[in-house]
């Protein structure tokens, strides 16, 4: 690594963290590889956090971004300019999403779709409190911090949204909790976080009773677990419930920063208003670059070549895992999948090990004993197979 690199990094970059202690000095990614400037490859298994949904430098996602970028760049998005990239994408999109859910608010992020989320249910029913689960993040600005599935973390920065209340997820009975106080119910359809815990399918139809019983908006937070990475479009519908709002990002932009929340005509009518920018706004929210990036993943993962082989790819790597005795239990749904282990301790030395012998994974928030494996969705079945045989030779050092 160049020194100089590494003392700037740490310099002038403000980090998020110091955890995990390794730096990859970066120079390309291509497909489900990266290569550091030293020329070491890795395999990518977490795709960036699910942003790279489609590989790195995906070359439909280029192409895109080369010929918008012959056309215009930013155009103020406040509702004077027509932008055809904005246009085909939310037509793309809504038509494959629920009657429910047909007009989309473009964004950058998705702490950015979580803050509009919560907006917009306060403009319907004008209540205050707001539910979410623990162990669920949903992003680190202050309204969707509020949401956070954590308590220690959550009062580091208090005072936040006032009225706030923690229920324990897959608890169905902790649901009776939802009252005619409740603004909203944020809830991952998947837990991330907490390990790519599933929630059960009772779980999922009395939230949906309860919030639609006591006139609570429903909003799903499927930043991670959307655009196919379960293998479905959207993992709520494995559930056959549909969310008031739905809450996109990541994997949206096939490498490029976007975000938005979805819902019905009725409600999005909520945020006009007669003074501008009083409903919800966003500078750089539906970028035409990020738009087009977008279309051309959201068209490519929805191709047969895709979507329909992200369960099989999925259950190979499952299979893989249970060849391995120190992996305890397998979470998740496709291609959004943990290995948990016995604690905390072994999962950080098969990370180190993994790192090491160049294969991606990363630790989750509020399970330090899962890794997460959520390689790309165009990930091929021979890519799989040596990119588990890394994982489980790291397994062998890190335990030996």
């Amino acid at each position: 690594m160049d020194p100089r690199h590494q003392h700037l990094f740490k310099r002038y970059i403000a980090q998020a963290s110091n955890f995990p202690p390794f730096i990859v000095d970066v120079a390309k990614g291509e497909g489900v590889y990266i290569w550091s400037q030293e020329g070491k490859r890795y395999i990518d298994f977490i795709s960036s956090i699910c942003v790279n949904n489609v590989g790195h430098r995906n070359p439909v996602v280029l192409k895109a971004l080369e010929e918008q970028m012959q056309k215009y760049l930013h155009i103020m998005v406040y509702g004077e300019f027509i932008q055809q990239p904005q246009l085909d994408l939310a037509e793309e999109l809504c038509s494959s999403l629920p009657p429910q859910l047909q007009k989309i608010f473009l964004l950058n992020s998705g702490s950015e779709s979580i803050e509009g989320a919560i907006k917009l249910a306060r403009l319907y029913n004008h209540r205050g409190e707001i539910i979410s689960f623990a162990n669920s993040y949903h992003g680190s600005t202050m309204g969707a911090m509020s949401a956070l599935g954590n308590e220690p973390i959550r009062q580091r920065f208090d005072p936040l949204l006032p009225e706030h209340r923690m229920l324990e997820y897959n608890n169905t009975d902790q649901l009776d909790a939802i009252s005619d106080k409740t603004c909203c119910v944020v809830a991952e359809v998947i837990q991330s976080g907490g390990g790519m815990m599933e929630a059960s399918q009772e779980f999922m139809q009395k939230l949906r009773q309860k919030c639609t019983e006591h006139g609570a908006l429903l909003i799903f937070d499927e930043i991670q677990s959307g655009f196919g990475r379960t293998g479905k479009l959207f993992a709520f519908e494995h559930y056959n419930v549909v969310p008031d709002i739905l809450c996109i990002a990541k994997g949206m932009g096939g490498g490029m920063p976007i975000g938005a929340f979805v819902a019905s005509q009725e409600l999005m009518a909520l945020l006009d208003n007669e003074h501008p920018l009083m409903g919800h706004a966003s500078t750089f929210g539906g970028h035409p670059m990020s738009c087009v990036a977008s279309l051309a993943a959201l068209r490519l993962i929805k191709s047969p070549e895709v979507l329909p082989k992200v369960e099989a790819k999925g259950q190979r790597i499952r299979r893989h895992l249970q060849e391995i005795p120190q992996v305890k239990e397998i979470h998740g749904k496709g291609l959004f999948l943990a290995a948990h282990f016995e604690n905390d301790e072994i999962t950080a030395k098969v990370q180190e090990r993994c790192m090491e012998n160049g294969f991606i994974s990363f630790w989750l928030l509020f399970n330090h004993k899962a890794l997460a494996l959520t390689p790309p969705l165009t990930i091929t079945n021979e890519e799989i197979d040596y990119g588990m045989e890394l994982f489980k030779k790291s397994v062998r050092e890190a335990v030996s």
